[in-house]
């Protein structure tokens, strides 16, 4: 975060130069900034001089620059009621307001101070520390550009320009104005060549615009001491992180973590430790980070930084209940603070407490205004509550000469965080091109999701089935159910019920095969990158026929970005009743497979992925033989509120159709989130 200077001017006024021995000491300890001294010694001295002006003014100044700026503007004011007019006590008057930090008081009576006195330096700065302290810096520079044409080079004026131009790049950068906020940056080293706060800030802005190799040069330049090379360190290594180089970021954490232990330095060594715990937790050594916590906490007691540490964990390994609670610490010790407020609205989607979430970044928001991380994550809130339309197109062609095109659109609304409706058309038109017998299915269905507890949502989908061939038709009721939950840490369930009818080609429409599915979904993820999904699906048919399905896969996280995933798959499935003629039933199939899943970027608004899978499979006693499938697919988002894929995919495993072809289907999928907001979003704002 950028810290802005309150810059209270420390007026040396001409009587500090008079030669008054007796109050020479009193007007060295205000120079030092020995404040409270001076109180003690303006006070004694008044004692025996009660009338003398510059012994009031000056015990006034130390009155208020010791912790009662408050006070100190009634002593100013009773002095204006005795001298009216006087500039050096108007001009302290005015300058009490800025040390109470009430900045909107002391813009008036600057203004006038230097209408009155367009020539004074004191005046014209203090107008400019004024304004610049109400967030007005593009009047505040002019004003301190005129403090300058009247004292050329005062050092005082060049620091409250540098201070200006870090608040008003930090204004630009919130603005997402980044070439405004570097150029302004920039100008600071003209008064002070490789000054220590611009490149920070300068560093920090390439951090956020994530050109990594400019944020790293930035911080080389800041290691010109032993210190400042450990928060150059910690630097790249963070600007490593932000170019998901993980890796290379523990790296530095730990080259700057031995330096740190060897310098004599309590703040260096916080930040060097907290960054090393970070890059551990960035390569998922979790056990390691859990153990260098913990022996921080023998150290550290109720650190802020710590505490964001264990909630930094907490998120990564599956755990939002303990960094909300770990967030909540924080903003007990700093109610302002920026990871602790948005830290804290993250691990609480985490937790999928969605209401709560939006309130903690609305709070952040009101701390820190128009923050880009606090905008983001609302609006990332916002589109998974928005109102959208769907629609999926695809062709589809087999080996037993069926050709097939289907449309499906889906409406869904959400009504609150916890209620959400659905209304879908579905449609599908399939042929076989040598028998030219054909069929077609019109789905009209209406549903709801209700979330009652977080992470435990029922899905329920009702609707009717139309499917016509030649002359004739028929009407089937349908009907989805799910119970989506998450019983244990880094474990999904999902159990559901769904009545459908078999409609992949015109001969199985035709004979008006209801189908009733029972089963469950299972995954299980891991720290360490394993997972396991298993799904087992038990079929009753209205041709009295039952199928048993099992698939289960064991899975390895190989890479995040681009996200590589390799596995093994294993299928079985069984029917009870063999009718080859009308449909793949075997009394047993097998499958075995090895698969690679990669998801990426192309840029920032496309994204591809790929996957394939290969193995072998056998029928009843059959030979073995070998099964290949492949799926490959690309995203664009045209705009915040419109986005597409177009995929194509094949299969020749035997049980991906009821008929057991071969298949290649082509496709498209639009998403359009209808209304800008949720439409329940003016009533949780706040």
């Amino acid at each position: 975060m950028l810290k802005l200077n309150t810059l209270c001017l420390f007026l040396l006024l001409s009587f500090y130069g008079m030669a008054q021995s007796p109050l020479q000491p009193g007007f060295t300890l205000l120079e030092k900034g020995d404040f409270e001294q001076a109180e003690t010694f303006f006070e004694g001295y008044l004692a025996d001089d009660p009338k003398n002006k510059t012994a009031l003014i000056c015990y006034g100044r130390a009155v208020g620059l010791s912790g009662e700026p408050e006070k100190a503007t009634g002593m100013f004011s009773s002095l204006l009621e005795e001298y009216p007019g006087d500039f050096e006590i108007q001009i302290n008057y005015n300058e009490s307001f800025l040390w109470d930090k009430k900045f909107k008081e002391a813009e008036p009576l600057y203004a006038q101070l230097v209408k009155e006195y367009p020539e004074n330096f004191g005046a014209v700065l203090g107008y400019a520390n004024t304004l610049s302290n109400l967030k007005k810096y593009e009047k505040a520079l002019e004003w301190v550009e005129r403090a300058l044409i009247i004292q050329p080079g005062n050092l005082s004026a060049k620091t409250s320009r540098k201070y200006m131009r870090l608040g008003y790049a930090n204004a630009y950068v919130n603005a997402q104005n980044y070439k405004k906020g570097e150029t302004l940056l920039k100008e600071i080293f003209i008064d002070f060549p490789e000054d220590r706060d611009a490149l920070l800030n300068l560093a920090n802005l390439y951090l956020i615009t994530k050109e990594v190799d400019d944020a790293k040069a930035i911080y080389k330049r800041l290691a010109t001491s032993e210190k400042d090379s450990i928060t150059s360190l910690n630097g790249i290594a963070l600007a490593e992180h932000i170019g998901e180089n993980d890796k290379q970021a523990l790296v530095v954490a730990t080259t700057a973590k031995e330096k740190a232990d060897a310098f004599d330095d309590a703040t260096i060594k916080e930040q060097t430790y907290d960054r090393y715990v970070q890059a551990l937790i960035w390569n998922r050594k979790y056990i390691k980070a859990k153990t260098e916590i913990a022996e921080l906490e023998t150290q550290y007691t109720n650190k802020n930084w710590l505490y964001a540490l264990k909630a930094m964990l907490g998120l990564y390994t599956g755990s939002p209940k303990k960094s909300v609670a770990n967030y909540d610490a924080i903003l007990k010790n700093d109610s302002a603070s920026f990871d602790g407020n948005l830290g804290k609205a993250n691990a609480l989607f985490a937790a999928d407490r969605i209401v709560p979430a939006y309130n903690a970044a609305f709070g952040t928001l009101k701390v820190f205004k128009d923050q880009k991380d606090a905008i983001g994550f609302i609006d990332k809130l916002n589109i998974s509550f928005t109102p959208t339309i769907d629609e999926h197109l695809a062709y589809t062609f087999d080996n037993g000469n069926n050709v097939a095109f289907s449309t499906n659109t889906t409406a869904t609304v959400p009504l609150s965080t916890k209620f959400s409706t659905n209304l879908a058309y579905y449609y599908r038109t399939t042929e076989n091109t040598v028998t030219d017998n054909k069929a077609s299915s019109h789905v009209l269905s209406a549903g709801f999701d209700y979330k009652f507890l977080p992470k435990t949502t029922f899905k329920a989908v009702v609707g009717l089935n139309k499917s016509s061939f030649g002359a004739e038709s028929y009407t089937q009721p349908v009907i989805d159910t799910k119970l989506l939950l998450q019983p244990f840490k880094l474990q999904n369930l999902e159990l559901g019920y769904k009545r459908e009818i078999q409609s992949f080609n015109a001969d199985l429409i035709e004979r008006e095969i209801i189908m009733n599915h029972f089963g469950f979904n299972y995954n299980l993820g891991t720290n360490f990158n394993l997972g396991w999904y298993t799904q087992a699906i038990h079929t009753t048919q209205s041709d009295n026929n039952t199928r048993n399905l099992l698939f289960t896969s064991l899975y390895y996280n190989l890479m995040r970005k681009p996200a590589l995933k390799v596995g093994l798959n294993y299928q079985y499935l069984s029917f009870a009743e063999q009718v080859p003629t009308i449909y793949f039933s075997p009394e047993k199939y097998q499958a075995v497979e090895i698969f690679a899943d990669l998801r990426g970027d192309i840029s920032e608004n496309t994204q591809y992925m790929m996957s394939a899978a290969t193995g072998l499979q056998q029928v009843e006693d059959d030979p073995n033989t070998v099964i290949f499938r492949a799926e490959t697919g690309i995203t664009h988002k045209f705009s915040k509120r419109f986005s597409g894929n177009l995929y194509g995919k094949y299969s020749n495993i035997a049980s991906a159709t009821a008929a057991g072809f071969e298949y290649t289907e082509i496709g498209l999928k639009l998403k359009w989130l209808i209304t800008k907001k949720p439409l329940f979003y003016n009533k949780i704002v706040k």
